[in-house]
């Protein structure tokens, strides 16, 4: 499948409008509904490949950021063959207690794995809390960059950020 075609297909069936609260608080008359392009196993692959070609060329692990960002992270890995991690929004207070699941050792380098990205409030949170804990993160990979500002706060934070589509690309494959 061509980028494009993947495009159209994300478009296809996540694209929905109305009117839609978003995480930040802003309110928007559209919304990529990630659960849906996430769900579908042809999809899924696809876009795990295209962010394979997104990565950086050393880290220790890919951290899937909870939940989108957790598929994602777990087919990226299943074609690269590098450890997978799941990032809670916060410590479990109950059992191992652990905010990074899957036994990432202290210290490693791993990239930030997410779905949609508008205003990355949750990404900052979560890259500060990851680095709190003891680990490196030096990149954020996403599906779809809403071109809002996010970023620019990821970049803020001495990030790189790639992400697969930009809005801007994905309004242009229109319907």
């Amino acid at each position: 499948m061509t980028k494009t075609e993947l495009a159209k297909q994300i478009r296809a069936v996540s694209y929905l409008t109305g009117e839609f609260k978003l995480r930040s608080g802003n309110i928007s008359n559209f919304y990529w509904d990630k659960y849906r392009f996430e769900s579908d196993p042809a999809l899924l692959t696809a876009i795990a490949k295209e962010m394979v070609k997104l990565l950086p060329s050393g880290y220790d692990g890919l951290a899937g950021l909870e939940l989108g960002g957790i598929p994602l992270a777990t087919a990226i890995s299943l074609q690269t063959g590098m450890p997978c991690f799941y990032v809670r929004k916060e410590a479990k207070t109950y059992g191992t207690c652990n905010l990074i699941e899957g036994g990432a050792e202290t210290g490693s380098n791993l990239v930030v794995i997410e779905d949609v990205i508008t205003t990355a409030g949750q990404v900052c949170t979560s890259i500060e809390q990851i680095r709190a804990v003891g680990y490196t993160v030096e990149h954020v990979v996403a599906v779809i960059d809403r071109q809002t500002g996010g970023r620019e706060k990821i970049s803020a934070l001495g990030c790189s950020f790639a992400s697969v589509f930009t809005l801007e690309a994905l309004e242009a494959v229109g319907d």
